[in-house]
C-alpha cells in the first residue's frame, strides 16, 4: 500500500497492475468468514483467490445451485416459504429458467426488516437514510419511521393498483422517492424510475412504453444552488399517458403547484400529504404480498442504440440475493455501516444503494451537484466533508468525479479525518491506473479502492471488489462470486489464458438476468440484445482482458456502439431523435460516436453532421444542436463535439456503421467489413481523427 501523500496531480508515471492495497485483517471479514462457511459445509478447501482452480469463485461458478442456496442462507433472506428447488443447472441461460421454485417473498420486506446471518436487526430508533441536499439540508430517518412512512404511502395506494401495474417515478434522490418505491413493490407493483433532469422526449420514450397508472413526481429540484421548475414538462408528461389514474406531486419546495395542470385525463392529481389522506383505512397495518420469487420488481432502461431505450425488467429474488451477496459478502457492509452512493433515481447504481438496507446498513440519498460545498468552502471537499460528519464507511462515486478530483489534485486527507471510510467504490467508466494512486495519496493508504462494473442488464456487477484479494492500479480486483465470466474472442473461444482481449461473456445463468423485457416482442429483444452473437452464451458487449497473475478485470471499453461519456449510458437514436424533430431541414444526417483514445480520461460524444444541400454547420446552428439535445433528453447527452461532415457510412441494407467509426476515432487498425456500402468515406473519419 501507499503512504505517499505527496504524489502530484496527473501521475504519468503509474504503472498498471502494481499492488497498491492489501486488507490488514482479511480474517475479520465476510468473505472470509463466508469462504470458511463453504469449506466446512461442502469439506473443501480453497487455495488464494489468485488461482483460478482452487478459488471460492471456481467453486462458486462449477456449483451454481449449491452455492446460491447457501448465499440464501447466509444473507438472511427472509421468505415466508422457502425454496424446493434453486435452479435447474440442466437448462439453457436462454429462456431465462427459474430461480428458488417454490418460495414465497417481498422484496419490500427484505428492505425493511433486515436480518443478518446471526439474526440480528436494527433497532426501531436506529437511522436507516440520511437524505441531504445541496446547502446542507439533512433528514434522518429511523428504521420506526421510515416502515410508518411506507405503510402510509401503502395504504393510499392500496385500491388504486394492482399486482404488476407499473408505478413510476419522476423524482429526484430523496427519502419520498425510496418510500414510494418501497410502497409499490410492497403490493407486487413494477417500480420505474426517471431523474427529473431528463427532457419530455426521454421520459415519453420510455413511459409510453409502460402504461403506469400512478406517477410520483416532484414540482422542483434544486442543483449548483438553483431550484429548477419541473411542472411545466410534467404538464406536457401527463397529457401523453392514457393510462395514468393518479399523480403524486412531492413539493419538496414549496412551489405553487397548479394540481389541475397536472391531472391525468382520467385520474386525480395530489400533493403528496393529500395523497396520503385518500387512503380508505388510514390506520390499516403494513403488510407485504408473499409472491414468487421472480416477481418483476424494477425496470430499467437500455441505451436505446438502435431505437427507443428498451425495458428491462428485473424481479425480486435475483435483484436481492445478488444485492446482498455483494454488499455483505464482497464489500463486507453489516449492520453499524453507513453506505453513500453517489447516484440518480435513473441510474442502476440507486437501485444497488438502496438495497443497501437489506443488509442493514445505514444509507445516504444525496441530491445535487457533489461538487456544491455543504456549507462554506471548497466545493471539491463537500462530498469529503459529508463522509467525515457522517459517519460514512462505503463510498461510491463515478470515475469522473475521482478524475477531476485528481486533476486539480484534491487532498481530502488534509482536511478530515476520513477515520470511518473503509471502501471507495468507483463505476460508470474505466478507472486510470493514475486514479488508483491519486485515491490512495488523497484519501489514505488503508482502504478498498473497488472499481466494479456491471450494469443495468444485470443490475448488479460483474467484476466486483474484495477484500481477500490486493487491489492492483488500473484492475477491478476480482470477478463476482458465482458469476462464470470468461474473454472470448469473435470465434467464441475462451482466450482469458493467453491474456489477451475479448468479449465479456457469462457462461452460466445467474439469479439477475433480467426476468423479460417488457412490451410487445419482448422475448426476442431479449434474445438478440444478449444471446446473437453467441448463441446460449451472455454476451455482455465490454471489451476486457482477464489478468492471469492477479485474476483481475481490465476493462478496455464497449464492443459494441453505445456511448458512455462520464458511465453515464445512451443511444445515438435518442440524439437522431432530436434532430429529425427540430432541424429536419437543416441536418440531412448525422452519426453520434463515442471516442475515447488510450490518451484520454474520459468518453467523448462527438456528432458528425451531414448537412443539407444549402445549409452549413454555423456556430449558432451547433448551439442551438446542444441547446435541443439538453432540453429534450439531458445535460449529460450534449455532445462534446459537433462537426459537419460529408458523408455517413452505411451498410448495404442503410444500417449506419457506428462501430466502425469508433474504432477509427478510438485510434484502432481495423479492418472494414465488405458490408459497408461505402466504405471509401471512412477516409475522411481517419483524416479527422487524426488532426482532432
Amino acid at each position: 500500500m501507499t503512504n505517499d501523500s505527496t504524489i502530484p496531480t496527473g501521475h504519468h508515471d503509474a504503472v498498471p497492475g502494481k499492488k497498491l492495497w492489501q486488507h490488514s485483517s482479511p480474517e475479520t471479514t465476510e468473505m472470509y468468514k463466508f469462504k470458511a462457511y463453504i469449506s466446512s459445509r461442502h469439506d473443501v478447501q480453497f487455495g488464494p483467490e489468485t488461482d483460478k482452480h482452487s478459488s471460492l469463485w471456481r467453486w462458486s461458478v462449477d456449483h451454481t445451485a449449491e452455492f446460491w442456496g447457501e448465499v440464501w442462507a447466509y444473507t438472511g433472506i427472509r421468505a415466508s416459504r422457502t425454496w424446493s428447488t434453486v435452479v435447474d443447472e440442466s437448462a439453457p441461460m436462454f429462456p431465462r429458467p427459474e430461480w428458488f421454485r417454490g418460495a414465497k417473498l417481498n422484496f419490500a420486506e427484505n428492505l425493511l426488516f433486515p436480518r443478518d446471518r446471526g439474526g440480528r436487526e436494527p433497532g426501531e430508533d436506529a437511522i436507516a437514510v440520511v437524505a441531504v441536499t445541496e446547502g446542507d439540508v439533512r433528514e434522518y430517518v429511523s428504521w420506526g419511521q421510515l416502515r410508518e412512512r411506507v405503510r402510509a404511502c401503502q395504504a393510499a395506494l392500496r385500491g388504486k393498483v394492482r399486482i404488476g401495474d407499473i408505478v413510476a417515478g419522476y423524482v429526484a434522490n430523496h427519502a419520498d422517492a425510496l418510500v414510494a418505491m418501497l410502497a409499490a413493490t410492497s403490493l407486487g407493483c413494477v417500480w420505474s424510475g426517471i431523474s427529473p433532469d431528463h427532457g419530455v422526449t426521454a421520459v415519453l420514450d420510455r413511459l409510453l412504453q409502460l402504461s403506469p397508472v400512478v406517477l410520483f413526481a416532484d414540482s422542483a429540484v434544486l442543483y449548483n444552488g438553483k431550484i429548477h421548475d419541473v411542472t411545466r414538462k410534467l404538464q406536457d408528461i401527463v397529457t401523453v399517458l392514457p393510462c395514468l389514474h393518479a399523480v403524486v406531486v412531492v413539493n419538496n419546495f414549496e412551489q405553487a403547484v397548479n394540481l389541475g395542470a397536472v391531472k391525468p385525463e382520467n385520474g386525480e392529481a395530489w400533493l403528496l400529504g393529500d395523497f396520503l389522506e385518500t387512503a380508505e383505512d388510514k390506520d390499516s397495518p403494513l403488510e407485504f404480498l408473499q409472491l414468487d420469487p421472480d416477481h418483476p420488481v424494477y425496470i430499467l432502461f437500455s441505451s436505446g442504440t438502435t431505437g427507443k431505450p428498451k425495458c428491462i425488467c428485473h424481479g425480486a429474488i435475483g435483484t436481492l440475493i445478488q444485492h446482498k451477496k455483494e454488499h455483505l459478502i464482497h464489500c463486507d457492509m453489516t449492520l453499524g455501516c453507513v453506505f453513500f452512493q453517489f447516484t440518480t433515481v435513473t441510474w442502476m447504481m440507486w437501485h444497488w444503494l438502496v438495497s443497501g438496507l437489506a443488509s442493514g446498513t445505514t444509507i445516504v440519498l444525496y441530491d445535487g451537484s457533489p461538487f456544491r460545498p455543504l456549507v462554506d468552502g471548497d466545493g471539491n471537499l463537500a462530498m469529503a466533508r459529508l463522509i467525515e460528519e457522517l459517519g460514512v464507511t462505503h463510498f461510491g462515486t463515478s470515475a469522473k468525479y475521482l478524475s477531476i478530483l485528481e486533476q486539480h489534485n484534491v487532498q481530502p486527507k488534509l482536511k478530515f479525518a476520513l477515520s470511518t471510510l473503509k471502501a471507495i467504490y468507483s463505476t460508470a467508466a474505466v478507472l486510470a491506473p493514475s486514479t488508483f494512486e491519486y485515491v490512495y495519496a488523497a484519501f489514505g493508504p488503508d482502504l478498498n479502492l473497488g472499481s466494479i462494473t456491471g450494469g443495468t442488464d444485470i443490475i448488479s456487477l460483474f467484476g466486483a471488489p474484495s477484500p481477500l484479494v490486493p487491489v492492483h492500479s488500473g484492475e477491478i480486483q476480482c470477478l463476482g462470486l458465482g458469476m462464470k465470466v470468461e474473454a472470448w474472442d469473435g470465434e467464441g473461444t475462451n482466450i482469458e489464458e493467453t491474456d489477451d482481449a475479448g468479449d465479456l461473456v457469462c457462461t452460466k445463468a445467474f439469479p439477475c438476468m433480467p426476468v423479460k423485457f417488457w412490451g410487445e416482442g419482448g422475448e426476442e429483444v431479449y434474445r438478440r440484445s444478449y444471446f446473437d452473437l453467441f448463441p446460449g452464451v451472455w454476451h455482455h458487449g465490454d471489451f476486457v482482458k482477464l489478468c492471469s497473475g492477479t485474476r483481475g478485470l481490465l476493462m478496455l471499453g464497449r464492443s459494441d456502439g453505445i456511448l458512455k461519456p462520464s458511465g453515464v449510458r445512451f443511444g445515438s437514436a435518442e440524439i437522431y431523435n432530436v434532430l429529425l424533430a427540430h432541424f429536419p431541414t437543416q441536418c440531412e444526417d448525422a452519426l453520434c460516436i463515442g471516442r475515447r483514445r488510450q490518451t484520454d480520461t474520459d468518453e467523448q460524444v462527438v456528432l458528425f453532421v451531414k448537412m443539407a444541400e444549402d445549409h452549413v454547420l454555423s456556430p449558432e446552428l451547433i448551439t442551438r444542436i446542444k441547446d435541443s439535445i439538453r432540453l429534450e433528453l439531458s445535460a449529460r447527452h450534449v455532445p462534446t463535439v459537433i462537426s459537419e461532415c460529408p458523408e455517413i457510412p452505411v451498410t448495404t441494407n442503410g444500417k449506419k456503421v457506428e462501430v466502425a467509426v469508433k474504432q477509427i476515432l478510438c485510434g484502432l487498425n481495423i479492418k472494414i467489413s465488405a458490408s459497408v456500402a461505402n466504405a471509401g468515406c471512412l477516409e475522411w473519419y481517419r483524416e479527422w481523427a487524426a488532426n482532432n
